[in-house]
This record gives C-alpha cells, sequence and structure tokens, in this order.
C-alpha cells in the first residue's frame, strides 16, 4: 500500500467504524423492534385484551383504522387511538 493510502484509511477508517456501530447497535434493532410493534398493530382483533402506553388494561370491542374502543369496566368503554396501544396481552399469553 502506498503512503497515501495509509492516511487516508488512517483518516476515514475510524469514520467507518463508528458508523458501522452505530448501524448494528442503534438502527438495526430500533428498526426490528419497530416492525415487531406494527405487526402487533396489524394483527389487533375485537376481544383482544391489550394495555396502553398510559398502562391502562381493556378489551377490545371495536377497532377502527385509527381509533379503537376499549372496555375497561362494566359499562366503562373508552376511545383511544391504535397507536396508543402498547402489547397485546391475548397474544402474549397465546405465543
Amino acid at each position: 500500500m502506498t503512503p497515501e493510502t495509509m492516511t487516508a484509511l488512517g483518516t476515514w477508517g475510524p469514520i467507518f467504524v463508528m458508523i458501522a456501530i452505530f448501524y448494528f447497535l442503534l438502527y438495526r434493532p430500533q428498526k426490528a423492534a419497530q416492525k415487531r410493534r406494527m405487526s402487533m398493530l396489524d394483527t389487533l382483533e375485537k376481544g383482544n385484551k391489550v394495555m396502553t402506553i398510559g398502562g391502562i388494561y381493556g378489551t377490545i370491542t371495536s377497532i377502527d383504522e385509527k381509533i379503537i374502543k376499549l372496555k375497561i369496566a362494566e359499562n366503562t368503554v373508552i376511545e383511544v387511538s391504535r397507536a396508543s396501544i402498547n402489547a397485546n396481552i391475548t397474544q402474549d399469553k397465546q405465543g
């Protein structure tokens, strides 16, 4: 290798290593988690027990493109955003 190649590698090498580290430690796991969450939201159906981001547990009584109605107590139904569902408890118990 020529001295110019070694200098360029010494200058740009650490930057490429940092980019690779950020990709494998931050970006890729975040994308995988986002994909799992979208899959969970897509498989929601009436009757599933779910937990919202705020920690409210309920059973889905009606589901729309953006709004979900949750029965949280006898004669108490609330509307929440579909994006506010944090976990599908029914799916977790089955899987």
